[in-house]
């Protein structure tokens, strides 16, 4: 079959950095899942990317649609003939319909009951008569934020200037903000002209030959090795920040990197000062030597050749400048504010308008960490670096720098308290209280830290359930999955022998919302759909997931070991018995009453001492269970006395007195499966 290739780019006004990738995965995406729904066969597809553009290029695009041959399904054999075999006239409509003849159809039995069927071929359309639909996509692609421009209704990211759509040589027609597709696409903004296209495949030289490099991994990895290059020519050590490498890639079209100084008097300031200014605020790269110390230069990335080149140097020289002289002054006026004074100033900073001031909330987390302090049972001196830790965790929030560098929450606030002569455990525990922020970010190190982040997280968390703020859908405007998802990681890899339920009601009785069951539940629910992710990231069967969080829930660790060890043990041959003989432990028990007293005086049979004798043995080795496993097998062993129990006792018994001890002794039994696993969760074959 012949081919053409087909070439769609959308020219628009610069769009914002971060949205560029998405954007042009989108675009990407829709155009296969187009192509391949109207089964029209094609090649490889690329995808081109820059500020100004988004384009993707398709080549061996097939010139009609692929040809069909459907079976159609129609009424029922009973409707299709009358009582004397003869073709009804919902038979004759039917194929009718369907452009054949009553002796096209013929029969296929489905789920027992015979439909009539026709055999219908569609030949293919002409690809070209059907991509201008395409303009369907280019509106369809979905953006965070959108924009009007002139008088037109329409809303995207950024305004659209030109549209190329070519077929080979031919023009796709179509129309989108009075704009026409047509053959012509622009270069540089500033070093490019005009060009006219005559065939897709040309797309990239020709936008190269007017300084565009349109794809994205090209550009990225000219960005590189020119920075690579100005390292090496220098002697200097450049870590590439990949965020910061990903946005300034999106910010050029034809990149060229150069290095500018600064004085070294700047370096007086704190590392992390002088980082923030170049990368957040300008995106330039930091120099280092080979000792990793920084030294007085950046490397930055013009959208354009080497023109001109010493004057974009001083440019960008003399706008970093000025950022570093804001931060120097910054950083000696917070001198002069002591810590006390910062705290007052919390009291006229409102966190919400229904939780009170940044003073209040600060109180109730430092309520937290002292009692989180007392559950991990730490001595006098920690439990006092941990209460003075929570106290000053909030007073750099009303710095200057912070208040230019909001980045810089927390790392100021360790720089300040060192200054101001606190212990070096409690300086550490403000800069740490505020990890992990994002899912890659490590936890606090520091037991001081992890503490007050808990607490921290804990409160910002239970106070906003408590008025209603709660997690819905895509909509978390205060980031509390993140921080719920931070507070587990913390206790997974701190290990500590604490239990989220635990938390949850010291947290509510620092909000003084200790008796709001509703409260209560929300939270343990919004906190189980974050153990359900950490567990089936771990790789664990959705079963085993729910049985264990249908269980007690125990320390972080110890969930995630009893879900291992249930997944481990479910290769294991015997496993189906052992849940099947658990469960209907855990079924019958749940027909008993509360009282779990029972009366070995009215055991009827051997079976039923067994089971008890046995019962007492694993209440005894699962309470001195040195692993996970050893408690798994204790459960495991009871599957044969199980077993024989069921085969020769009748539970319901019609003697009451009996099936009450009986019931008292399932009842038993189901507590300490339940403090594993909820077996009946589990799914045996």
């Amino acid at each position: 079959m012949s081919s053409r290739d087909l070439l769609l780019e959308i020219g628009l006004e610069e769009i914002p950095a971060r949205f560029v990738l998405d954007a042009i995965d989108q675009l990407q995406g829709k155009i296969k899942e187009w192509l391949t729904e109207r089964k029209i066969e094609f090649g490889e597809v690329r995808a081109f990317s820059t500020p100004r553009r988004l384009a993707v290029l398709v080549s061996h695009v097939a010139e009609s649609q692929q040809d069909t041959e459907l079976e159609v399904k129609g009424p029922t054999k009973k409707i299709a003939l009358d009582q004397e075999g003869n073709w009804s006239k919902a038979a004759v409509g039917f194929s009718k319909s369907q452009g054949a003849q009553v002796d096209d159809i013929f029969f296929k039995e489905i789920k027992g009951v015979e439909y009539a069927f026709v055999q219908k071929f569609e030949k293919g359309q002409a690809t070209e008569q059907i991509l201008p639909d395409l303009k369907e996509i280019i509106t369809s692609l979905h953006f965070p934020n959108n924009m009007h421009w002139g008088n037109l209704s329409m809303r995207y990211i950024r305004p659209i200037r030109w549209i190329v759509a070519l077929f080979g040589q031919n023009v796709i027609p179509f129309n989108i903000a009075n704009i026409d597709a047509g053959n012509k696409t622009y270069g540089h903004r500033f070093l490019g002209n005009e060009i006219h296209l005559t065939s897709p495949k040309d797309y990239e030289q020709l936008l190269l030959s007017q300084y565009v490099i349109a794809d994205y991994e090209k550009r990225k990895t000219a960005i590189e090795e020119q920075i690579a290059k100005l390292a090496e020519e220098h002697q200097w050590v450049i870590p590439i920040d990949q965020p910061l490498l990903e946005e300034v890639t999106n910010l050029v079209e034809y990149p060229t990197a150069f290095y500018g100084s600064f004085q070294k008097s700047f370096l007086e300031l704190p590392k992390e000062v002088l980082i923030t200014s170049m990368k957040e605020h300008q995106r330039y790269f930091p120099v280092e030597d080979q000792d990793h110390h920084l030294l007085p230069y950046f490397i930055a990335v013009r959208n354009g050749d080497h023109r001109e080149l010493e004057k974009v140097m001083k440019g960008n020289e003399k706008v970093l400048r000025a950022r570093l002289q804001d931060a120097d002054f910054f950083y000696h006026e917070d001198q002069k504010l002591t810590i006390e004074q910062a705290l007052k100033k919390l009291n006229h900073i409102v966190y919400h308008e229904k939780l009170g001031t940044l003073s209040e909330k600060v109180k109730r987390v430092t309520w937290i960490a002292k009692e989180i302090a007392h559950t991990l049972d730490v001595t006098d001196v920690e439990h006092a670096l941990i209460s003075r830790a929570a106290e000053i965790s909030k007073f750099d929030l009303v710095t200057n720098m912070v208040d230019e560098f909001p980045e810089l929450q927390g790392i100021m606030g360790e720089k300040y308290a060192l200054l101001q002569g606190e212990k070096p455990e409690v300086a550490q525990a403000i800069k740490e209280h505020y990890q992990p922020i994002h899912p890659e970010d490590p936890v606090p190190s520091s037991m001081i830290g992890s503490v007050i982040s808990i607490a921290d997280k804990l409160d910002s968390i239970v106070s906003s359930f408590s008025i209603g703020l709660i997690p819905t859908g895509s909509q978390d405007p205060y980031a509390l999955r993140r921080q719920a998802a931070g507070i587990v990681k913390i206790l997974q890899v701190k290990n500590w022998n604490v239990t989220l339920p635990a938390l949850l009601e010291i947290a509510l009785k620092g909000s003084q919302q200790e008796n709001n069951q509703e409260v209560y539940q929300q939270l343990k629910k919004f906190f189980r759909l974050r153990l359900n992710y950490l567990l089936e990231e771990k790789g664990i069967r959705y079963d085993i997931v729910e049985a264990i969080l249908d269980s007690e829930w125990t320390s972080i660790p110890q969930i995630l070991q009893r879900a291992e060890v249930l997944e481990s043990n479910s290769q294991q041959p015997d496993f189906k018995a052992v849940v099947e003989s658990l469960s209907r432990v855990l079924n019958i028990a749940s027909k008993a009453e509360e009282t779990t007293f029972v009366d070995q005086k009215l055991f009827e049979n051997e079976y039923e001492k067994t089971l008890y004798k046995e019962w007492q043995q694993v209440e005894d080795l699962i309470k001195h269970a040195d692993s996970v496993e050893a408690h798994y097998q204790a459960l495991a062993a009871l599957e044969p006395m199980i077993s024989s129990y069921f085969d020769h006792t009748m539970v319901m018994t019609e003697n009451e007195s009996v099936k009450r001890n009986r019931l008292a002794q399932m009842k038993n039994l189901a507590k300490l499966i339940y403090q594993f696993a909820d077996m009946n969760k589990i799914i045996v074959k």
